[in-house]
């Protein structure tokens, strides 16, 4: 099997998810250790010559969240201390990192064909970019405790940060992506290694199996 041609992109590590009084606080996992596993990637791609994109939510000024040049907005200073001045930065202001920020020409131009995505949120960026990687034929990464979800609750019912982000975790692995721990993958990186990752219809069955009753 080919060696993967990897990039890392870290997703919206930005001030607005570290404020523990702000909406958009990362519940689950723990900002602290997510951020710690994220710092931890960087190492890596810096030791092998990962090409690394750094990717920044931006709204206009005035805005609640990630307003331009507010310090919400700022990228984490750790991260911002740790990324390497090869790295690409771009900012967004849609969910998936590919919409009009010029990603997908960096990709191709760096020859990637496997992205590892890490940062926030599970349930809206990081999902959004695994989806839309599909038709552009990139294989994908993410690694469960370099990235984060939220409480949520709307009309439609209240999830825990913790069920959004395991749910997320098992329905990406199924089609959209490889999920792994940041350990696992840092293994894989020193030895060239491809993720594994399942499928939908083996999912489905191995679902049905865990789900159907004692006495059935």
């Amino acid at each position: 099997m080919t060696t993967p041609r990897r990039a890392l992109i870290l997703i919206d590590v930005q001030n607005d998810y570290f404020d523990a009084e702000g909406p958009l606080a990362i519940q689950y996992p723990s900002r602290e250790d997510s951020l710690a596993n994220i710092l931890s990637t960087l190492e890596t791609a810096d030791q092998t010559g990962m090409p690394v994109a750094v990717v920044q939510h931006e709204y206009p000024a005035g805005a609640p969240v990630f307003a331009a040049g507010s310090e919400g907005w700022k990228v984490h200073p750790a991260v911002e201390d740790a990324v390497g001045p090869d790295a690409t930065w771009v900012t967004k202001s849609h969910a998936s990192v590919f919409a009009g920020t010029g990603l997908t020409e960096w990709i191709r131009e760096q020859e990637v064909d496997t992205i590892t995505l890490v940062g926030y949120m599970t349930n809206n960026c990081v999902v959004g970019t695994a989806a839309d990687s599909e038709p552009l034929g990139l294989a994908v990464e993410v690694l469960s405790d370099a990235t984060g979800a939220v409480h949520l609750a709307n009309e439609a019912g209240s999830v825990s940060a913790q069920q959004v982000h395991e749910t997320l975790m098992v329905l990406l692995h199924s089609n959209f992506a490889a999920v792994a721990t940041t350990q696992d993958w840092a293994t894989a990186v020193a030895g060239g290694a491809v993720l594994p990752k399942s499928d939908l219809g083996s999912s489905a069955v191995q679902g049905r199996e865990t789900q159907a009753p004692a006495n059935a």
